[in-house]
């Protein structure tokens, strides 16, 4: 088990960018995958999968929403694995976390209970 912490969300206009971090506090398996999901704070919205990354490899997954203005991205010698958001829009605003998967060797990034440990998420929200 290990102790996520996100950083980096702000309060950005439309078309901005942000980075947001996630740390892991101890040594992450090469084989396991790393998740970012977000969940909107409106009724009915359920926490989506945004991008994954194989942290050895560095195979990526993107939902279609943000696929070519969203990057994952890993530094294994710092633990961490980032989030690069592009033109950011309205509809990106959301809570964000980061989580590790449960197993070695596949990820199934759409699924929450693929992942075991999440951090506490880090706020993004980007107005018009």
């Amino acid at each position: 088990q290990v102790h996520l912490v996100e950083s980096g969300g702000a309060s950005v206009q439309a078309g901005g960018s942000l980075r947001l971090s996630c740390t892991s506090s101890g040594y992450i398996d090469s084989r396991r995958c790393m998740g970012w999901f977000r969940q909107a704070q409106a009724p009915g919205k359920e926490r989506e999968g945004v991008a994954a990354i194989f942290t050895g490899s560095g195979i990526s997954f993107y939902a279609d929403s943000v696929k070519g203005r969203f990057t994952v991205s890993r530094d294994n010698a710092k633990n961490t694995v980032y989030l690069q958001m592009t033109s950011l829009k309205p509809e990106d605003t959301a809570m964000y976390y980061c989580a590790t998967s449960k197993s070695n060797d596949a990820c199934i990034w759409t699924k929450e209970n693929f992942f075991g440990d999440w951090g506490q998420g880090t706020q993004v929200t980007v107005s018009s």
